[in-house]
């Protein structure tokens, strides 16, 4: 018998309200009736969001507890709270029966279905908690909060809390994970990336696929990654769930939700340097990391403080970047669309990249000559002073900018948006940056542009200030001391050794008058840097000069 064609329906009491419960298809309703039988509210839930149906009175919150009793059961399920139904709660409902079997007949029947409609759901998680990020709550948060609601939903998960940097990235391209369903990491956006090259690169791995070669279309990943938040920002989750909420991620990981995501291979030459999901950005944004790294201690505050030293700099940087533009009729960055969920952009462009197909081995062929026949088109180049050059695949959003860096960028469609912002007055850049704390348009400038793009790329105009050597130097001090960021390189010759001496003297007294004007003026008092640094989902990257190309997972 075919599930959309059973139908179970009975008179069952909450509390001292009757109700008549119905299973039929894709819901389970029940609706509440007087003593005439006349109906009045009914609650409706789709099967593919029922958590767990469970024999007797069953509570998990605020701990566990269950009672058998003979004809109840319990019904929990996803509810939607507020903010355009994007917060979800665990929902219960006990419902008492007239007798114990009608009780275990719409247990099974529940349980049935939930098999029947249900089978995309995880039932193996490897779970990496970063305990440092954010506020440090991260294991709190999971044992607390997210691991009741796997017990309840019958998940068994493997938790690793990880002690260092690229533990979990260490971990997934070494380790057996056959059994495995999906991969969790309950952090923030840098727990998130760890997970992300990981799950990239063993599936490139065990497909003999090289990832630096930027024009090769990459093995989808049947690995899926979900995310508990616990961050800072929390961007990666925010922009896609909608929400910073932890039981909201983790009921969309019980029910099986995904969501694919477009990924930027950074590259520098034939070498791969990162993916990148948020943002890929220079000037700014970049000085506002480099600059954060001195004031770790101070917590998430360091960005607050960071980036207010950085615009009081007034800083911009020369650069040529060249993008290869996606096509203006199927999207734009400057329509008012918001992607979501089903949204009909990703959807068709899913459809153009990964056609169906009755195999894997059938679907990457199809990949591979798809991206081949289709013809690139002509790259644009453009020249200028900017004061910060930004990529995003998302629209990088989060709390304290709702609408993000890019409000129309598309989740999946296999684009990016590229923001190009250029050279203005400190008043006006002002307006640039408090423009993404608000609802206001801030493309609609002057001196920012933006475009949708499948590829870009960066390099510095060759009059600049810096040959090649000198600019790997300037970037590699900034890594290893960011204080080096404000500091300019100085230079002298070693030919004789009074000269080398004095030179060495006057060196010394302009580094110890340059701390003194850095203790009471910050990095604002030191001569600007001839180039900056790119910020890669809150990581420097190595090169100034690089290559990013979108891809679709």
């Amino acid at each position: 018998m075919e599930i959309e064609s059973v139908r179970v329906e009975s008179s069952v009491w909450v509390g001292k309200k009757r109700f008549r419960a119905l299973l039929s298809g894709w819901y389970f309703s029940w609706t509440e009736l007087d003593k005439k039988n006349r109906e009045k509210k009914t609650i409706s839930v789709p099967i593919g969001e029922v958590v767990a149906v469970a024999e007797g009175r069953v509570e998990i919150q605020p701990q566990k507890k269950a009672e058998d009793t003979d004809r109840d059961f319990t019904l929990f399920y996803v509810k939607r709270r507020s903010s355009g139904g994007r917060i979800w709660t665990l929902g219960r409902t006990q419902f008492c029966c007239p007798s114990r079997d009608l009780r275990d007949q719409w247990v099974a029947q529940l349980k049935t279905a939930l098999k029947t409609h249900c089978s995309s759901r995880p039932h193996r998680l490897l779970v990496f908690i970063n305990p440092y990020g954010g506020k440090k709550r991260g294991k709190e948060i999971y044992l607390s909060l997210v691991a009741p609601l796997f017990e309840l939903a019958g998940i068994s998960s493997h938790v690793v809390v990880t002690e260092r940097a690229n533990q979990a990235r260490d971990h997934i391209l070494k380790k057996d994970l056959t059994g495995f369903d999906g991969v969790i990491c309950v952090g923030g956006d840098g727990m998130f990336s760890e997970l992300l090259h990981g799950v990239i690169g063993r599936t490139q791995q065990e497909a003999g696929i090289s990832e630096h070669d930027p024009t090769v279309m990459l093995q989808p990943c049947d690995l899926h990654i979900g995310i508990i938040p616990a961050g800072s920002t929390d961007c990666v989750c925010f922009a896609t769930v909608g929400v910073n909420d932890p039981v909201t991620s983790a009921l969309h990981i019980v029910i099986g939700d995904s969501q694919p995501l477009d990924v930027c291979s950074v590259h520098h030459q034939s070498t791969l340097v990162r993916y990148s999901v948020s943002l890929v950005g220079y000037g700014f944004y970049g000085d506002v990391l480099a600059e954060s790294e001195r004031h770790r201690w101070m917590g998430p505050l360091r960005y607050d403080y960071s980036g207010c030293l950085v615009y009081l700099c007034n800083r911009s940087y020369r650069g040529i970047v060249q993008y290869l533009p996606a096509d203006p009729q199927i999207s734009s960055p400057r329509d008012s669309t918001r992607c979501l969920s089903g949204c009909r952009v990703c959807s068709e462009s899913t459809e153009r990249l990964f056609p169906h197909s009755d195999s894997c081995s059938s679907l990457y062929s199809r990949q591979l000559s798809q991206y081949s026949i289709e013809s690139e088109g002509e790259w644009i180049s453009v020249e200028g002073r900017f004061r910060c050059v930004s990529l995003t695949c998302i629209s990088s959003s989060c709390p304290r900018s709702p609408k993000g860096l890019s409000p129309s960028a598309h989740l999946a469609d296999g684009t990016g948006d590229l923001i190009l912002v250029r050279d203005t007055n400190p008043l006006g850049f002002l307006t640039y940056l408090h423009r993404h704390t608000t609802t206001q348009d801030q493309f609609d400038l002057p001196f920012v542009e933006v475009h949708r793009v499948k590829a870009v790329r960066f390099s510095l105009p060759p009059d600049g200030d810096y040959d090649d050597e000198e600019r790997e130097q300037s970037i590699s001090e900034v890594l290893e001391d960011p204080e080096k960021l404000c500091e300019s390189d100085i230079e002298f010759s070693k030919d004789g050794s009074q000269q080398y001496l004095a030179e060495r003297q006057k060196e010394q007294e302009m580094k110890d008058e340059r701390k003194k004007r850095e203790f009471f003026c910050g990095p604002c008092c030191s001569k600007p840097p001839a180039v900056s640094v790119w910020n890669c989902d809150g990581e420097i990257l190595p090169y100034t000069e690089i290559s990013c190309r979108f891809k679709y997972f």
